[in-house]
């Protein structure tokens, strides 16, 4: 019997400190989330991030978490159920990191009777931190506890017409309430050395200026190729002219170079350039969490105010929205719509 596991990123169990500092350890020691030698991680996550920001995390989580809990957690929960009811097979969700975790979603459809897994990284576009490291965690739990159940993956889908549509579908209603003067796309970004890491070739992303925009097979795991992409896709579906929106980027940790520009750098910009009303959207996720809820609903806001901006508006991620739901349904019942696999 065929099964879907759903994965998306995690979340602390609560907002508290010790729970906050679980789950940074967690998310941080991931050798794909911060790709240095183990020993070096280990001292530079348990000794030096975790102790320092594990309370100013825990802030911040406190600023967004709900009675039902953690937005992520519950608007994942939410997605599975209303996908759930539309389909005629085992589905279950997972977690990257905390609870539910890859194993327990295993767990449920090996109950269900499920002998081979589709499983869905809920991340429109590759990279290593996310896409590449469901898919490793998935073959560690299936190798090591259900070496008899069959996975196969639903690749990126940046540039499938339907995300496409119901991203700009979401977008449009937004915009015709507020009629921004410009519309951000800010992606969480990731250091640029994860671009050459994920690079086939080895000799394309980075090298020139025009990498994204020339064809490569790079471009089926460049994340910054897919990040543009999904930009243009949207903006043409939306109709929307050269000037009136822009790309950027994120969550930057450390200080090594990361993709520009930065979203801090790029809101100033633009109210320093006389934009008053500005809309922002996060495409490179589809549940709202600390990153679209906190750091921009709340800390962009801030920043583009007081800059000299008027008017601000974070767009929300798709979440559970009937399009969205439908869209999703669609493709785990028709895996085989997708031409690309890993």
């Amino acid at each position: 019997m065929k099964g879907v596991l759903l994965v998306n990123l995690g979340s602390p169990q609560s907002p508290e400190v010790k729970d906050v500092k679980t789950y940074l350890n967690e998310f941080l020691m991931d050798g794909n989330v911060i790709d240095i030698p183990y020993l070096i991680r280990l001292f530079l996550v348990r000794g030096i991030i975790v102790p320092n920001r594990a309370k100013h995390s825990a802030s911040l989580y406190q600023k967004i978490w709900t009675e039902e809990g953690s937005p992520l957690i519950t608007n994942s929960e939410q997605l599975t159920q209303k996908v759930k009811a539309n389909l005629n097979m085992p589905l279950a969700l997972a977690m990257r990191y905390g609870e539910p975790s890859v194993k327990t979603g295993f767990s449920e459809l090996k109950e269900a009777g499920v002998d081979e897994v589709l499983v869905v990284p809920l991340y429109p576009q590759y990279a290593m931190s996310t896409t590449l490291t469901v898919m490793e965690e998935v073959e560690r739990v299936q190798l090591s506890y259900y070496p008899q159940m069959k996975t196969s993956f639903l690749p990126a889908f940046y540039n499938q017409k339907e995300y496409v549509t119901a991203m700009a579908n979401s977008i449009r209603q937004t915009m015709e309430e507020v009629k921004p003067a410009h519309l951000l796309f800010s992606y969480h970004g990731i250091p640029e050395r994860h671009l050459k890491k994920t690079d086939p070739t080895g000799s394309h992303c980075l090298k020139t200026e025009t990498c994204c925009s020339t064809p490569s097979k790079a471009h089926h795991t460049c994340y910054r190729h897919q990040c543009i992409q999904t930009t243009e896709l949207i903006a043409k579906e939306l109709g929307l002219t050269q000037g009136s929106y822009s790309n950027s980027y994120q969550s930057r940790l450390g200080k090594d170079p990361w993709m520009q520009p930065y979203t801090t750098d790029r809101i100033k910009e633009l109210a320093a350039n006389g934009i008053k009303n500005l809309a922002v959207v996060t495409p490179a996720f589809v549940s709202d969490c600390l990153e679209t809820i906190e750091e921009i609903g709340m800390e962009a806001k801030v920043d583009f105010m007081e800059a000299g901006g008027e008017s601000f508006t974070r767009i929300a991620c798709l979440n559970a929205s009937d399009e969205w739901v439908a869209v999703l349904s669609k493709w785990v019942e028709n895996s085989s719509f997708f031409k690309e696999a890993y």
